[in-house]
């Protein structure tokens, strides 16, 4: 698969990784065994595995260990810490439209801790990206950002990375230490990204990492309403006139799409990955079949009429409905 830098000067890295969250029940029920199955093949075919201690309170990393434990080779292992689950850990509400709020700590000393037990679900002796998960707002940023950076130093983290923040909040920590990735949402259904942090990126020098790149699976063709327990039941494009304006405004996409031989989800990551070379989609699947799909995006090719034509269809604030954050 093509490999992009991550990074000025970090290592290259497959153009479209793997988003792990989808393990964890999200999305529907999932199978443990078939989930470390699947991020093992994404290893296999190259691909950067994103996982977070947040996700499944660290059941999500145990899985990534579990695949690394019998995989012979090289693997490119990115992970998050802030979010918290243990009632007697500190925290700082953060607000999503997930239905609930989050609990996050960017405290210097949690921090350090969070790293040492990601570590250790991993079964890895360092983390090649390490994320910060949310912003804490009670806690500067540079004072998070210096604990990662300890943890660089004490060779626990080989790269640091942030996620969810803004423009002004990636140079503030890029004055402690240097960003190899910012992970945010970007999609066709999400393209704010555009406006003020990616300009910041690019001056920077940092990989934008883009986090749910089908819309949560809306640019793949789930445009129905989700099932019972799914927790896209709270978000409100998923919902009652959003989801059908929606529906009508992406459906050119989908006839598109098997005009130029693609499906529906390869398209919407080819579109991402023309533009620019500083960005790398993360889609999640459960699906090997799926996996394998995803993967082959990277040959799907797109001409300047095409990404015009895909710019009409899908135009930054288009999509009815709130974000997921």
């Amino acid at each position: 698969m093509e490999k992009r830098s991550l990074g000025k000067d970090g290592p290259l890295v497959a153009a479209i990784g793997y988003g792990a969250m989808v393990l964890e029940g999200y999305y529907g029920q999932s199978d443990d065994t078939r989930g470390v199955a699947t991020i093992a093949e994404a290893i296999n075919l190259g691909m950067m595995i994103d996982t977070a201690d947040g996700y499944g309170d660290g059941h999500n990393e145990e899985l990534v260990g579990q695949a690394l434990a019998h995989h012979v080779g090289d693997a490119f292992i990115a992970t998050k810490c802030g979010v918290v689950f243990d009632e007697n850990e500190e925290g700082t509400e953060f607000p999503t439209n997930w239905g609930f709020p989050l609990t996050v700590n960017g405290r210097p000393d949690y921090v350090s801790r969070a790293i040492d037990a990601s570590l250790s679900r991993l079964g890895v002796d360092t983390i090649d990206l390490l994320y910060l998960h949310f912003p804490d707002p009670a806690v500067p940023i540079e004072d998070t950002v210096g604990a990662m950076a300890e943890a660089v130093g004490a060779g626990k983290v080989a790269n640091l990375g942030l996620s969810n923040v803004t423009a002004e909040q990636t140079r503030r920590a890029y004055g402690v230490h240097p960003i190899a990735a910012v992970q945010y949402e970007y999609s066709l259904w999400r393209r704010e990204a555009e406006a003020e942090l990616l300009p910041r990126l690019r001056e920077l020098g940092i990989l934008l990492v883009a986090w749910s790149p089908l819309g949560a699976g809306f640019l793949a063709g789930a445009m129905n309403v989700p099932a019972e327990g799914d927790f896209r039941q709270n978000i409100p494009r998923f919902s009652g006139e959003n989801l059908t304006a929606n529906r009508d405004r992406f459906a050119p996409l989908l006839d598109l799409a098997s005009e130029i031989g693609a499906t529906p989800a390869q398209l919407a990551l080819s579109w991402l990955l023309h533009q620019g070379p500083d960005i790398i989609p993360i889609p999640g699947t459960r699906n090997m079949t799926h996996l394998h799909e995803n993967a082959g995006a990277t040959a799907i090719p797109l001409s300047e009429d095409m990404l015009a034509q895909v710019d009409r269809m899908a135009q930054p604030g288009a999509t009815a409905g709130g974000t997921l954050l």
